[in-house]
């Protein structure tokens, strides 16, 4: 085929992806580059790992089923990390580390609430371990830091391309040392954080009561510092008001910047808006913006979540987004808007999706498999009914408000970190907005 029909038929084959999967659709598909289309095999080029990763992650199956559909024959789909010219691409395996390819510095709106702690980002990524060395970051959850931290990483990444990057939870570091504890792999695990360049923990506040976890994060930290390595944490307050901190570690959060982050003020809210429904692919308004902006006060996460109820209450009522669309999706009673949407409704679409039972999400098990769908239910459930913390525990088992309150804010940082979670939560939000009511 002539190179120019080739370029035609991916055109056609970007726009059947965005057919099949409107979730997932963002606003840089349009940049994506034709490597390949031959022998049943379609080479998708797209500008950095983070990118890649969300394609691998979330796209492969709407764009295969797409190529197959335009072009009538099987074909198999690969992403790569391309500068745009044929012949000039590095393949890399889609696992790793995963950064959100939304999460970048381009994305994220400045204020003032956020303003140092964005200009302390971009000064590291720029020259790690230089400057403002460690970066303590911390403020309410929802404000934007786990966003900074991708953002970092990102840019540190593209800046220096042979980097060593560490970024995880705080969790995830303590599981990950209780396991080398248990394997006798203790080395392994101190060699792999121990002699990055760029080591970034989210929500350090975790350390708090866990004594030989704060013992051996101590040494990983001086080990960093020592050798001049950068290290970005993150909390929800500042260090000397973490619980069971050691005061030698307190200390040392402190010796570089710690940098707060405040509730957006009303103009900064409305940038975000507009910017977060831009990359979701949704056309508002400013006056819709603005409205949003004025209903929602509390933090970024809320804000995202009203863009939620706008999508599902325009999907449920086949309008265009409009500000009579918005005054129902914001009105108190939200959940009639939405053809009454229930508890029970959620945890019907929930359990189908996840093929567990309701009895099982209303027992005492706690294996992941249950887990998960339950704290899922949990946060559906807050974010698209009125119900109080109580009755939505009570429907999952009996559980107390403080158990629900773990549940969304659980998932919440997962739908910021993780693009397949994000995607989950909307498809869900989609069959649950589109369910048959009684």
């Amino acid at each position: 085929m002539a190179a120019l029909e080739v370029e035609n038929i991916f055109t056609k084959i970007v726009e059947r992806a965005k057919e099949l999967d409107p979730t997932n659709i963002r606003r840089w598909f349009d940049e994506l580059n034709l490597i390949q289309l031959n022998g049943g095999n379609l080479r998708i080029g797209c500008p950095d790992r983070a990118t890649q990763q969300f394609l691998c992650d979330n796209c492969g199956k709407s764009f295969t089923q797409a190529a197959q559909q335009i072009t009538g024959h099987l074909v198999s789909v690969d992403f790569v990390v391309s500068n745009g010219y044929k012949g000039t691409e590095t393949v890399f395996p889609c696992a790793g580390f995963k950064l959100h390819p939304d999460y970048t510095f381009d994305n994220f709106v400045v204020g003032p609430s956020n303003r140092l702690a964005h200009a302390s980002c971009v000064a590291i990524s720029h020259s790690p371990g230089d400057t403002y060395n460690p970066l303590f970051i911390y403020g309410n959850s929802g404000l934007g830091k786990t966003h900074l931290l991708h953002a970092v990483c990102i840019e540190t990444r593209n800046q220096h391309q042979n980097a060593s990057i560490q970024f995880l939870s705080c969790e995830e570091f303590v599981n990950k040392f209780i396991q080398a504890i248990e394997s006798g792999n203790l080395s392994d695990f101190q060699n792999q954080f121990r002699t990055v360049d760029l080591l970034v923990i989210d929500d350090i506040q975790f350390l708090s009561d866990r004594e030989q976890s704060q013992e051996e994060f101590f040494h990983t930290f001086n080990a960093l510092y020592n050798n001049g390595k950068q290290i970005i944490l993150s909390a929800d307050s500042s260090p000397a008001d973490i619980p069971s901190l050691e005061e030698r570690l307190i200390s040392r959060f402190n010796w570089g910047l710690v940098a707060r982050i405040d509730p957006p003020s009303h103009d900064t809210r409305v940038a975000i808006v507009m910017k977060k429904a831009r990359m979701r692919g949704m056309e508002i308004t400013e006056e819709i913006a603005d409205y949003i902006a004025r209903k929602v006060r509390a933090n970024i996460r809320e804000l995202e979540g009203a863009l939620t109820r706008l999508y599902a209450v325009s999907l449920t009522t086949g309008k265009p987004m409009s500000m009579e669309i918005a005054h129902t999706a914001l009105a108190e009673g939200f959940e009639s808007s939405v053809k009454n949407i229930s508890i029970s409704d959620i945890i019907d679409v929930v359990t189908r999706h996840f093929d567990v039972r309701v009895v099982d999400l209303q027992s005492k098990r706690r294996s992941q498999s249950i887990t998960t769908p339950r704290q899922i239910c949990m946060y559906l459930a807050r974010s698209l009914t009125k119900h109080s913390l109580e009755e939505i525990g009570g429907h999952l088992g009996g559980r107390d408000h403080t158990t629900v309150m773990h549940a969304c804010d659980k998932i919440g940082q997962a739908e910021q970190a993780d693009p397949k979670m994000q995607a989950l939560l909307n498809e869900l939000t989609s069959q649950i907005a589109q369910a048959p009511r009684n």
